[in-house]
């Protein structure tokens, strides 16, 4: 992706935690092909080292396996930083309910320590991952930053806490920070296995294998699926930006498009049959729905356009064209 048009000085030296995760080796990627210099901290828990190993004889990369629960490490992996871009985190609804100790630790404890590393260390800027589940039971359409509901799930209320937070170190100690409520991100490098993969590599696996994917509920939920390339631009923006009024705040990240299961499968199965024309006839499940899931999410992206200028180009359709080459290319033997 090319970062020119978003001046994003390539002299300054960002921390990405999470950097061998999906989204996080993505951003560690564009910031190099800026020219940035990248400190990359992951404990290799949910990421992968195959994310980054391309990345490891670069010289402006540096990769160090490490947990944020540790604060010595964090402090360590602070220091000389200008900026943070923190992403490491343990994602799932279905994780946190079956393990909201763990989710906790990580989400929270691990999240407070990288806020005191970077304002120990006199970060310039703390850039979070936070996320879609914060809205929980507002039904509302489309979610609009200011007004959210109850959370529904242990990491609903983990990534919510992470703004509070985040919102009390700027105020009590003038760390800036900015809060990215990510909706359902899809793309290259993204995990299709595993017990809590995402519904798009997961079912993109299973199609490929001319294996049925099993929907939770009728499929009439719905979801604002955004391309990994929004996500980039957004975190991007968000360390460029030098609007003053667009630090201290949190946004939707998201393509503001809401796509239902049912349309999604289809729309996987139409992509996929173009490399094996058997995929469309396979036949989809459905199962019951997944407790703590919020039936409809769709986002409101006009707060991020203006004052971040924020302008994703990819929506679903044309994220699945890009990603589904990649998911042939790279899964299709897996």
């Amino acid at each position: 992706m090319n970062l020119s048009q978003l001046n994003l000085n390539p002299e300054v030296r960002i921390l990405v935690t999470g950097g061998a995760g999906f989204i996080g080796s993505n951003l560690c990627e564009a910031l190099l092909q800026n020219g940035n210099q990248v400190n990359c901290l992951d404990n290799l828990a949910t990421g992968h080292l195959h994310n980054i190993q391309h990345l490891l004889g670069h010289p402006n990369f540096k990769f160090t396996e490490g947990d944020i629960r540790d604060l010595k490490t964090c402090q360590q992996l602070c220091t000389g930083q200008d900026f943070v871009l923190h992403q490491a985190a343990l994602g799932s609804v279905p994780r946190s309910l079956n393990d909201p100790i763990t989710s906790n630790e990580v989400n929270v404890n691990g999240f407070l320590n990288m806020l005191v590393a970077s304002r120990d260390q006199k970060v310039k800027r703390f850039v979070y991952a936070a996320s879609s589940s914060t809205y929980g039971d507002s039904k509302g359409l489309p979610k609009v930053e200011d007004r959210i509901g109850k959370p529904l799930s242990p990491y609903a209320i983990t990534k919510y806490v992470n703004e509070l937070y985040a919102d009390i170190f700027h105020k009590a100690y003038g760390l800036d920070t900015v809060g990215l409520r990510y909706f359902n991100v899809f793309g290259r490098k993204q995990d299709p296995n595993g017990a809590y993969a995402a519904v798009i590599p997961k079912f993109v696996m299973q199609l490929m294998k001319h294996e049925s994917p099993v929907i939770n509920g009728d499929g009439s939920y719905s979801r604002d699926f955004t391309y990994i390339d929004n996500v980039i631009e957004m975190n991007i923006r968000a360390l460029s930006t030098t609007n003053s009024e667009a630090l201290n705040q949190v946004y939707n990240v998201a393509f503001g498009e809401q796509t239902d299961l049912n349309e999604l499968v289809s729309l996987l199965k139409k992509n996929l049959s173009s490399f094996d024309p058997k995929i469309a006839d396979v036949k989809v499940k459905y199962g019951p729905p997944r407790k703590g899931d919020v039936p409809h999410s769709l986002a409101s992206i006009e707060k991020a356009k203006t004052l971040l200028g924020y302008a994703p180009k990819f929506s679903i359709k044309q994220g699945l064209n890009e990603a589904i080459q990649w998911y042939w290319k790279n899964l299709k033997n897996q």
